[in-house]
């Protein structure tokens, strides 16, 4: 097949701009996978027991934006599913974010009404305020319900997720720890909130599947593309079609300004034969303990016909590039961006060449977010 456009990664940017060009745009797409399978970190699998668990860590889709539901619905079913986590603080398993029913377990129900109202009268219902900015508030209750939840729910699982202090971290991380004004205990507050009904890889191959597109694992994209002079060649010959590239920039020119820092999970999964270990689809262990969370994948994905539970406890370090590590989250400072910034120049010799998802623009995307920029990139393109 003469190929009108390149992918590297098959998760969902990759998936979503193949579709739409091989479509759409009547393009022929060559999608390249480093890994074994499709579907990026959203790949999910049945383990040894029957259970479907998420090999790369829970993934919940939700999504405000009619176009992508829209898009992703041609691909699947849906599972509706109100993500609620619970953090671990004592003996207590309390709702996160922190919201008024955490208030109200948290405080006598005297204290709890009064300080409920003031937080109404100062935020309003329905609001999200970030901790920080709820620590800056000068009425000293309001303070006091910031560092309950500073010090219980944020610090030290923030260090422990991310190997630096609170105010190292940038606002646009903070911002994702917020003081729900609401009794809703959903994590998210988007219009839909679900999973694949049958599983994101089962979407990804429905996504995948079109002739005009041709997907190809167990490749590295070095071995078959080579970027020199201003050119791209593909298998030696040059290539002057659309490449998107979905992966880690910093590899694509072998670290020649240093390594981009993230953090890495190491994943410990567990069957247990028991029917339930926790009631909960994820724990976060916000005080204690060297993990951030265990997710038990049988309340996320709600399968029934399960012989026990599968859980996997989630452990943070910083990524090396050493085999087997896998970069999860950009660390979003100057310096960083900075780095960042030098790598993104050198592509822009590269006619034709386009910078899509976490890895490639090195900044943290939902799948919604991801999804809708590759549409919107995929169109331009076509």
């Amino acid at each position: 097949m003469k190929y009108d456009a390149i992918i590297v990664g098959a998760g969902i940017a990759g998936a979503t701009a193949a579709r739409i060009l091989a479509e759409e745009g009547n393009k022929k797409v060559l999608v390249i996978e480093r890994r074994s399978h499709i579907g990026g970190n959203c790949f999910d699998e049945f383990d040894d027991y029957g259970i479907l668990i998420h090999t790369y860590g829970p993934h919940i889709f939700h999504t405000g934006e009619e176009s992508v539901r829209e898009f992703l619905s041609r691909f699947t079913e849906w599972y509706d599913f109100g993500h609620e986590v619970v953090a671990k603080v004592g003996d207590q398993l309390i709702p996160v974010p922190f919201n008024l029913n955490t208030l109200h377990m948290v405080y006598d129900q005297e204290k709890a009404d009064r300080l409920e109202k003031k937080l109404l009268e100062e935020y309003g219902g329905g609001s999200r305020v970030p901790i920080m900015k709820l620590r800056e508030n000068e009425d000293p209750d309001v303070r006091e319900i910031a560092e309950y939840v500073y010090q219980n729910v944020f610090l030290r699982y923030t260090m422990k997720q991310w190997g630096q202090k609170p105010e190292d971290i940038s606002p646009e991380v903070t911002g994702r720890v917020p003081v729900v004004i609401s009794y809703d205990n959903r994590y998210f507050k988007d219009k839909y909130q679900s999973m694949p009904l049958h599983g994101y890889t089962p979407m990804f191959e429905a996504m995948l599947d079109h002739e005009n597109i041709e997907v190809c694992l167990n490749t590295d994209c070095s071995e078959v593309l080579k970027f020199e002079d201003r050119k791209i060649f593909f298998k030696g010959d040059e290539f002057t079609g659309d490449v998107i590239y979905t992966g880690a920039i910093d590899e694509l020119f072998d670290l020649r300004f240093g390594r981009l820092p993230y953090r890495s999970l190491d994943f410990k999964f567990e069957h247990l034969d028991q029917d339930s270990f926790q009631g909960h689809s994820v724990v976060n262990y916000t005080v204690s303990e060297d993990f951030t969370r265990i997710t038990e994948f049988k309340y996320l994905t709600g399968q029934k016909d399960t012989n026990g539970t599968t859980i996997v406890r989630e452990y943070p370090f910083a990524y090396t590039g050493a085999e087997g590590e896998i970069p999860y989250y950009a660390i979003l400072n100057e310096d960083n961006e900075n780095l960042y910034n030098k790598y993104k120049t050198m592509t822009e010799e590269f006619e034709n060449f386009h910078l899509l998802g976490r890895l490639a623009e090195y900044k943290y995307y939902n799948i919604d977010a991801m999804t809708l920029k590759a549409m919107e990139l995929a169109r331009t393109l076509i």
